[in-house]
């Protein structure tokens, strides 16, 4: 039986379920982001105890394909930014299009209709989120960041940064509050 589980976004995200599975005594053959696979089916007493026990850990479980392929799209863009391997000509349509198998036109639709937001603009929030992490580890000049991320220049990140913090990465640096935000709250 596979249970699809809502805000897992790091490995930190896999160890939590996994423990929560256990401690209700429900055999599992994987985790993943987003998805479980148990050994057997669950019985609806220790399906509601489950749930009751990821929502208090901050995860959901997800019922529905439409929020399981959101989550779906979530996970895959967030993965996409932690491996730092973006190349100046990516393009998120064709990257998620090749990855999900759906039109991306569709796959777009249904996003911006059920999070209120667009993906192209989650896709921006998340890099602007990692550009934030990589500037206060302070291990690669913002060229370098540029460059990870796909940007076409430093002056484009800064600029993208600016409208999105209200500062450029430079003044960001120097606050005593770096407003981050978590991966799940967008």
């Amino acid at each position: 039986m596979k249970v699809f589980i809502k805000n897992m976004v790091c490995n930190r995200c896999i160890s939590a379920v996994e423990k929560i599975f256990r401690e209700a005594d429900v055999p599992i053959c994987s985790v993943k982001l987003g998805e479980v696979e148990t050994e057997a089916d669950i019985s609806a007493k220790k399906m509601q105890a489950l749930e009751e026990s990821l929502v208090a850990t901050g995860f959901e479980r997800i019922k529905d394909s439409t929020q399981q392929l959101i989550d779906k799209i979530k996970n895959i863009i967030i993965i996409k930014i932690s491996e730092l391997d973006i190349d100046e000509d990516f393009l998120l349509s064709e990257f998620l299009s090749s990855k999900i198998h759906k039109d991306y036109s569709s796959l777009s639709k249904t996003f911006s209709q059920n999070e209120n937001i667009t993906l192209e603009q989650f896709f921006i929030l998340h890099k602007i989120e990692k550009v934030k992490e990589l500037l206060l580890y302070n291990e690669f000049t913002l060229t370098e960041i540029a460059g990870k991320l796909g940007y076409k220049s430093v002056q484009h990140l800064s600029s993208q940064f600016r409208n999105i913090t209200g500062f450029t990465p430079t003044e960001f640096k120097k606050l005593k509050d770096h407003q981050r935000k978590t991966l799940d709250s967008f």
